[in-house]
């Protein structure tokens, strides 16, 4: 029987700013909570511990502030990262999957143990569930991001606990997941970055019920991840046809890939890529594949003749510098 581990993380972050800051550790990890929830999702057990920073020592202020936290506390009831983390993974067990309101606390606990040398004893690909991701996909129309606290404003959750500590909050989250119905969120299970493929036989393919997710291998370049044909393919999400593109990949940031498809059985497929960089400095692609109707086909084309005149805009804007650019004037050298 697999159980549900919901955990909370807080961390510190240079008081100095980020250009002081340790770029393998952006985050210190200060504090977990969390809680064990069994295959009918009520909670079995409770596990929470303070850490003692090593690498920033003071707490930034803003961080003070949201967590109430400070750092005679954590140097008196803190304990070693290396030692809290080992405890906590005995605590989990061996059957379990993790639960994270948003996508950030699995990376920066990776990133943590990575930096105090720990062995990642973790599944690669590691699957988890953002609650923060199924909450839009069962109560919103699966774009919007809310806070925790929003959340369990809107469905009603007691408000006994303080939020930003990292048990409280990992409570309420395992609260919310409880509040939705399993069939419409269990599905949905997302893939921490953290790790990503760096072979082409290591790739992942996911398929949701209305979408499918592809993540490819790190690349040396952008332009490398583009001309890959895995990357480039319009794929229907639902029969898995390959697609004769209707519009070809475009892109207005350079972050974010768009391109439209049309299958003969199920319609317009939408395309969208993001670039993302791995933590070696690589990039990989993570393309969704999503049916769409006339609407969503229009706002593509949208986007592209928006392309089209940000393109426009900039050869423009080039001729008139050119233009009002005096040519440089050379001295000849005379022949000796």
């Amino acid at each position: 029987m697999k159980n549900y581990i919901v955990f909370d993380l807080e961390w510190n972050q240079c008081p100095e700013g980020k250009i002081k800051s340790i770029d393998r550790m952006p985050f210190e990890i200060i504090e977990i909570g969390a809680v064990k929830m069994d295959a009918d999702l009520q909670i079995i057990s409770r596990f929470h511990r303070l850490i003692t920073p090593q690498v920033y020592t003071k707490l930034h202020s803003v961080i003070s502030e949201v967590t109430h936290m400070d750092m005679r506390k954590l140097k008196e009831e803190g304990e070693p990262f290396q030692e809290v983390i080992r405890d906590f993974l005995q605590w989990c067990g061996c059957d379990y999957r993790f639960c994270t309101w948003g996508a950030m606390d699995l990376m920066e606990l990776q990133r943590n143990m990575e930096f105090y040398g720990m062995e990642i004893p973790f599944e690669k690909p590691l699957y988890y569930y953002d609650v923060q991701k199924l909450y839009g996909i069962a109560e919103k129309d699966g774009k919007e991001k809310l806070s925790l606290d929003h959340a369990v404003e809107e469905l009603g959750i007691e408000q006994s606990r303080p939020f930003h500590q990292a048990l409280d909050d990992a409570w309420y989250t395992g609260m919310v997941l409880q509040h939705m119905k399993a069939d419409i969120w269990t599905p949905y299970i997302s893939m921490d970055y953290y790790w990503v493929p760096a072979a082409e036989e290591e790739q992942v393919t996911l398929r949701f019920p209305t979408y499918s997710k592809f993540v490819s291998r790190t690349f040396e370049t952008k332009e490398d991840a583009l001309a890959d044909k895995a990357v480039s393919d319009v794929v229907c999400p639902y029969c898995r046809r390959m697609l004769r593109k209707k519009l070809r990949w475009f892109s207005l940031n350079q972050k974010q890939y768009f391109s439209l498809g049309a299958c003969p059985n199920h319609g317009y497929v939408r395309g969208k890529i993001r670039m993302k960089k791995a933590e070696n400095g690589k990039f990989y692609v993570v393309k969704t594949m999503k049916a769409t109707d006339e609407t969503g086909a229009k706002h593509v084309f949208q986007k592209k003749e928006e392309q089209r005149k940000k393109r426009h805009e900039r050869s423009d804007l080039k001729k008139v510098k050119r233009n009002l650019t005096p040519p440089a004037s050379g001295i000849r050298r005379r022949s000796p």
